[in-house]
């Protein structure tokens, strides 16, 4: 699986963006497709995830701000962000799991990787 993230740029706090990812060589479903982050000088972490058991989990700092979507007919995964935080700052990356395998919170369980989108927000 191939994974190409786009949508990043510079943006005012309170503001919005919108990612995407694009997969490619495999389909997403029955997988675990998330996003993480990754701020500099700070562990990568969890923002939000399509669970492979058919649910949702978001990381309670972007709970009601933050909103995971898919196009299964064109394999492309997104991040709609609204309400944007100074905080948010980071290198967003999208992940692919296995198939029906793999606990979707943790970034070791997920083998494809995108390259990452910059996200920045001014305050």
């Amino acid at each position: 699986v191939q994974l190409q993230a786009c949508g990043g740029g510079l943006v005012q706090a309170g503001g919005s963006l919108k990612l995407s990812c694009v997969a490619s060589g495999s389909d997403l479903s029955n997988r675990n497709m998330g996003w993480f982050r990754q701020a500099p000088g700070k562990e990568r972490e969890f923002v939000v995830a399509f669970t492979w058991r058919g649910g949702t989990d978001y990381a309670d700092s972007v709970k009601g701000r933050f909103t995971i979507s898919r196009d299964n007919a064109k394999n492309t995964l997104f991040l709609q962000m609204n309400g944007l935080k100074p905080e948010d700052t980071a290198l967003y990356y999208c992940a692919g799991g296995r198939y029906n395998a793999g606990n979707h919170y943790y970034a070791a369980s997920y083998p494809y990787w995108g390259r990452g989108t910059q996200v920045t927000v001014s305050s």
